[in-house]
This record gives structure tokens, C-alpha cells and sequence, in this order.
């Protein structure tokens, strides 16, 4: 048996505009229903777990896990500027209560990717007064987090929005592999925001802040190091190093990035692939935590996203278990670990996709119906003996 230390959280993870339904207050919204959009799918009712909630958490606390990290959606809460939707608020208040409720040790996140319109409106990200913005948002969120909520990540994979927003910049040409170039000036303001954030949430007794990093576990060819340094550094490691004075570092990983002498390289010939494309390779965990707790100079880690999408149940098993296993080693070597979350806890809304499942609970898009698949059941029996097999 390969045991987990005391405490250890076992968790899945959602957002809220993947899985809420109806989100229609958010620029990501905006972008689906526009005229000239180029967003494939619409989220429409997602999961509607707005609503179904509830069944969610106790389908999770079922299975065996021990926490649920899930997002509150700043669009929801702030509509307009200024107001401020005290419903919603008890909304995800009676989340949090629900998950105690069922035993789960809530983790929230308080920004996934989406900003309210009337944000983006003024630039989004690239508004000189965001970080003031999102400070301020924090303040009016203390109400879901102030009393029970012992983790709370500020801003998911914000090395990802600066990538989004850099490939969106004029004159940028689209990237065939990899990432595009983040745009600096998002990255920076995300840092002050996030810093921002937590000056907030340090007021909070108990409570402990960081934030989530998309990490690439970056693999140079022979004698492209250099290449993949200047590639690695500025989607990375610049995020990891705004880490090193925070509670926690949320590392999310799913696959690796070859990097040759003109960058990003696709996944090698004859390689298996996953649903969204990346290739299969569930070491890239601990090469991820591992190099977050490298470059922080030794801040704990929680591994707040890995998993897979696939139509095939037990291959989401095998990459698991042996995620697992590298993460499990990575504790023994003494890094600091404290936590694992799967995603995702449902089948989603993949940003324009509904084809890359990686719910450990189907979701039946007509009728709402959560099937547990076995791969649940799987995690939840290591979440109950806090260990592998």
C-alpha cells in the first residue's frame, strides 16, 4: 500500500460556467451567442448544476472522496458594477454548507477563466484598475468563504489566460502547437490582482489562498534547452515564482510539451492521444509538482486539476493510478503535498467542446442524469484506505 500523509484531501474539481448552466452574464457567454463567433458548441444549461448541486455533492461524498473544489462566478454575484446579487451569494454559501453537510472539505475558486461583461467591457484583464477590480470582488465574496472554507484558489490557470489574451493581440499569428506568447501585461496585472486578492483573504482566520498554474512538463529535444527555457519561462515559471509567499500552489497537469529549435512540437508520431488531442502521459503530475515546489523554493503544493478525456473508463483509471503513483513518490522525496483533485467531477463544457469527457460522473445532456462511472468508485475506495493498492 503506497498511504497518502494524515489529512491528505481527496477531491474532484468543477468550475462554474463548465457546469452551471446559463451563465449569461459572462463575457465567455457573450463570446458563444456572437453574431461572427467562432465558438464551436454553446455551454447552454451545461450540467445545470446550478440547481443540482445538491445531487452533485452527495454523489462525490458517495464515491468516498473527502472535498470538492468548485468556482463562484464573479458575473453572478456582480452582474452590473456595483450591484451585487445577495441571492447568489446564499447561493454559494448553501455550497459550502451542503458539502459539510455531506463531510467534503470545500475548496473554492474565485475566478475560472470567466469575468462579468460589464468587466470586459472596460478590457478585462488588460483595464489598468483590474487587480482593483478583482480585489474588490474578493472583499464582496467574503460572505461564501469567511466560515468553513479552509482553501481558496484566487485565479485558475491565469498563465493560460495570459496566453489567451497574448494570441488574441494584433498581428499575432496563430501558434500550430503550444501556446501562443502570453501578453506581459496580463500576466503582470494577474499577479497584482492576485496578490491583491489575498492581502484580502489573509484577514480570513484559518484560511489559506494561492492560486492554480497550468503546468507543461516541458521535454527538450537534444540540445534545445535553451529553446525550451525561453518557451517554459515566461507560461510558468513566471507563475510559480509569483507564488513564494503563498499558503499553497495549485498545480494542474495533464500531458507534456516537446520543444524543438522553432518551439511547441505536437505529440510524437504514433503516440497515444486523448479526446482533446494531448498525448497520453500521466507522468506529467510530478514532473509538474516538482518543479512547482523547485521554483517556489519549497511552498506546499495541491494538485488541483489532473485527468483525462476519454470515452474509455479503465484507460482513465490506468493514467490515474499511475499519476498517482508519480505524485506518491514525489511525497516520499519530501515534497510537501496536500491534496489531489480529479478533474473533472462531471462531464463538461470544454470552452466549445462537448466531446472531451473527463467527468468521473457522466452527465446525460438531455435529461441531467449523473451516472457514476467505475473510475469514481475507483478513486473513491484510494480516497477511503488514503492510499494505492
Amino acid at each position: 500500500m503506497r498511504t497518502f500523509p494524515p489529512g491528505f484531501l481527496w477531491g474532484a474539481a468543477t468550475s462554474g460556467h463548465q457546469t452551471e448552466g446559463n451563465n449569461v452574464t459572462s463575457d465567455y457567454w457573450q463570446r458563444e451567442y456572437a453574431p461572427a463567433g467562432t465558438v464551436p458548441e454553446v455551454s447552454g444549461d451545461a450540467c445545470d448544476s446550478l440547481h443540482r448541486y445538491p445531487e452533485d455533492i452527495a454523489l462525490l461524498a458517495e464515491t468516498g472522496l473527502t472535498s470538492y473544489r468548485f468556482g463562484i462566478e464573479w458575473c453572478r454575484i456582480e452582474p452590473e458594477r456595483g450591484h451585487v446579487s445577495t441571492a447568489m451569494l446564499d447561493h454559494y454559501r448553501r455550497m459550502v454548507d451542503r458539502c459539510h453537510e455531506h463531510g467534503l472539505t470545500p475548496m473554492v475558486t474565485l475566478n475560472h477563466f470567466t469575468v462579468p461583461r460589464w468587466m470586459d467591457a472596460l478590457g478585462g484583464w488588460r483595464h489598468p484598475h483590474a487587480a482593483e477590480m478583482f480585489a474588490r470582488f474578493t472583499e464582496i465574496a467574503l460572505p461564501v468563504v469567511r466560515d468553513g472554507v479552509p482553501w481558496v484558489c484566487t485565479i485558475n490557470e491565469p498563465n493560460i489566460i495570459a496566453c489567451r489574451e497574448g494570441a488574441n493581440l494584433p498581428g499575432v499569428a496563430p501558434v500550430a502547437y503550444g501556446m501562443a506568447r502570453p501578453d506581459q501585461r496580463v500576466s503582470a496585472e494577474l499577479t497584482r490582482a492576485h496578490r491583491m486578492s489575498r492581502e484580502v483573504l489573509t484577514g480570513v482566520p484559518g484560511l489559506r489562498s494561492g492560486w492554480t498554474v497550468a503546468t507543461q512538463a516541458i521535454h527538450p529535444l537534444p540540445g534545445c534547452e535553451e529553446q525550451a527555457y525561453a518557451y517554459s519561462r515566461p507560461i510558468e515559471e513566471y507563475f510559480l515564482e509569483a507564488a513564494r509567499d503563498d499558503d499553497f500552489v495549485g498545480v494542474q497537469a495533464y500531458t507534456r510539451t516537446f520543444v524543438g529549435p522553432d518551439g511547441a512540437l505536437p505529440p510524437p508520431a504514433g503516440a497515444e492521444t486523448t479526446l482533446t488531442g494531448w498525448e497520453y502521459f500521466p507522468d506529467a503530475l510530478a514532473i509538474g509538482v516538482r518543479n512547482a515546489w523547485k521554483v517556489t523554493g519549497g511552498v506546499p503544493v495541491m494538485v488541483t486539476e489532473n485527468g483525462i478525456a476519454t470515452a474509455d473508463d479503465d484507460r482513465r483509471i490506468d493514467y490515474t493510478r499511475d499519476a498517482l503513483t508519480g505524485l506518491h513518490e514525489a511525497i516520499a522525496d519530501g515534497v510537501e503535498v496536500h491534496g489531489y483533485y480529479h478533474w473533472s467531477a462531471l462531464d463538461n463544457y470544454e470552452w466549445g467542446s462537448w466531446a472531451p469527457t473527463f467527468g468521473l460522473i457522466a452527465v446525460d445532456r438531455r435529461t441531467f442524469r449523473r451516472t457514476p462511472r467505475r473510475s469514481a468508485r475507483w478513486l473513491g475506495a484510494a480516497a477511503r484506505a488514503n492510499g494505492l493498492a
